[in-house]
């Protein structure tokens, strides 16, 4: 298992960044959404952590068979997916990644928001990562792959009008004012002989990748969120599950008629089954007692 820390600043509060996230997840799955791939949201329900109180959880089938690289696409059925499981007990999350075709391929992400510049060795409470596993990503001169590269978020020249913040200069984590830090604890696994190392280090690589995207967009959309109310932003979130839910099935259905149709099945196996939620702290009210013998709990199975 390959672990490492992510630190990526914005120049934005924790409380900005509740609503900011929730409208980049939303509009970032709609817009990689088409053509059979993008993101299916499969559940989305309030759930309650001891600790953290309140949240979110939510469980997405992200399509990408497309994505991969050729050397994996070689083994790989030419349709499959990822599932997303996440609890969201903001400013503290849980993200886990299964796969439908390989059961021993898992991510797990932790992630804390804190008001800071990601100076914090051990925000998570239990042992400071490694100095070598920490990676410090810096969402103006980080490279991005080119084909995710747009003008409008670039944050060299990006103003915000609501906020008057804006554009990002070098040192800018040492300047800005507001100024956060998500830390994401990543660890993924990949138990298959021969493949590990190197399909775990591409792995991390993707990841990288889309944090980058994803919090250089959070930031460049400030003026399209700054200002709505969590209701409004979760108002927004449903609307657009519907439109990439359709998106999905929609194209699916065209190409399972085509003359090279997809499987009609998909195998799905998740190593998050009751033990592992209850020690996460996860209480849902179907959770039945533990006293008693249980078949274990299958889920349908994101970086994250």
């Amino acid at each position: 298992m390959l672990m490492k820390e992510y630190r990526i600043c914005m120049p934005l509060t924790v409380d900005e960044y509740r609503i900011g996230q929730l409208y980049m997840i939303s509009k970032h799955s709609s817009e990689q959404s088409g053509g059979g791939e993008g993101v299916e949201v499969i559940c989305n329900e309030p759930q309650s952590h001891p600790q953290h109180g309140p949240g979110q959880m939510t469980e997405k089938r992200i399509y990408l068979s497309s994505k991969l690289p050729s050397w994996m696409r070689t083994f790989v059925p030419r349709i499959f997916y990822i599932t997303e499981k996440a609890w969201n007990f903001y400013p503290y999350t849980i993200t886990e990644y299964t796969c439908s075709f390989v059961p021993k391929f898992h991510i797990r992400i932790e992630t804390r928001f804190e008001n800071d510049n990601g100076h914090n060795d051990n925000v998570f409470g239990d042992s400071p990562t490694p100095p070598e596993s920490v990676s410090h990503l810096d969402i103006l001169t980080d490279p991005i792959p080119e084909k995710h590269y747009k003008k409008s978020e670039d944050l060299s020249c990006w103003e915000s009008r609501k906020t008057g913040r804006g554009p990002l200069e070098a040192g800018w984590r040492n300047t800005a004012h507001p100024i956060m830090c998500s830390y994401k604890r990543v660890q993924c696994s990949f138990e298959v002989y021969g493949l590990q190392g190197r399909t775990e280090e591409f792995i991390h690589k993707n990841i990288r990748d889309i944090l980058l995207v994803g919090h250089r967009q959070a930031v460049a959309w400030t003026d399209e969120w700054h200002g709505m109310t969590l209701e409004e932003v979760r108002q927004f979130e449903r609307e657009l599950q519907e439109q990439t839910n359709n998106k999905v099935k929609s194209t699916q259905s065209n190409a399972g008629s085509a003359s090279n149709p997809r499987p009609a099945f998909s195998r799905s196996i998740s190593v998050t089954d009751e033990p592992s939620l209850k020690k996460m702290g996860v209480v849902t009210p179907a959770m039945p007692d533990s006293s008693q013998p249980q078949t274990p709990m299958r889920l349908h199975s994101t970086p994250e």
